[in-house]
């Protein structure tokens, strides 16, 4: 079965933050269904706050092995012109930042279903792509 559930960074950040214990738990159930993936782009932002903003940020080679092992076996969607080209389109049609942008973007070239991120409008359909926030 394919992965139908694209999931933003919001959604590995919380997984690591004890300070929202709700989200947290949230965040750590989601990842552990099978039927998720995320884009080069999700890695690139969870590394980056997993490295610099985390209270306790990520070791290095900590932060490898969780790549290696959680998240690149999901990676399903690299950049390309196609998806940088559809997050400008959505940019401009919904008035989307435009890192969100790609992340919409991104779960439309993958398939998903759902796109689970806190960062926009709950309930909110872009073709058969459905955006919720699971910590409502």
């Amino acid at each position: 079965m394919p992965a139908e559930v694209f999931l933003d960074t919001n959604i590995l950040v919380y997984s690591f933050d004890a300070g929202s214990p709700a989200k947290q738990r949230k965040a750590r159930e989601l990842l552990a269904g099978s039927g998720w993936f995320v884009s080069w782009q999700v890695i690139q932002e969870f590394s980056s706050v997993a490295l610099h903003r985390f209270k306790v940020p990520l070791k290095p080679p900590d932060l490898s092995d969780y790549l290696s092992l959680k998240l690149w076996p999901r990676c399903r969607i690299l950049p390309s012109e196609i998806i940088l080209t559809k997050a400008i389109a959505l940019h401009s049609r919904y008035g989307f930042r435009y890192y969100d942008s790609l992340v919409v973007a991104s779960a439309i070239a993958g398939r998903a279903r759902t796109l689970f991120s806190e960062d926009l409008q709950h309930g909110q359909s872009i073709g058969s792509l459905t955006i919720l926030n699971p910590f409502l």
